[in-house]
């Protein structure tokens, strides 16, 4: 394997691990569900891809195809968010309050009439 594959592996590997480190961090950290719910979807799916992407590449550079790790991919990215919408609207059907402030300009006026 050549140095520059090395390199892209290697960076690769570096940015899924601190995205991955940011969502778990932000599952633990953040006060409510819907917030908790934004972490890992986002930021671990972006990890994971590129985790996976860097395992394509290390495969594609021992001459196997990678063929797995393509459809982890697609089957991560498939997922992930359609089962974070399925537990936003379950949350939001069970009424729960979410501890961000809403802008006063989001709420509209009350007319008495």
């Amino acid at each position: 394997m050549s140095s520059w594959m090395e390199w892209l592996v290697a960076a690769l590997l570096v940015v899924g691990a601190f995205f991955t480190l940011v969502g778990a961090i932000g599952l633990v950290r953040l006060p409510d569900f819907f917030m908790r719910l934004h972490a890992p979807t986002k930021a671990s799916t972006l990890g994971l891809g590129s985790l996976l992407t860097a395992s394509m590449l290390f495969a594609a550079a021992q001459g196997r195809a990678g063929f797995a790790e393509l459809l982890i991919t697609l089957f991560i990215f498939v997922t992930a968010p359609v089962s974070a919408n399925l537990m936003a609207q379950a949350a939001l059907h069970l009424q729960l309050r979410s501890k961000a402030p809403v802008p006063d300009d989001a709420v509209p006026e009350r007319r008495e009439d």
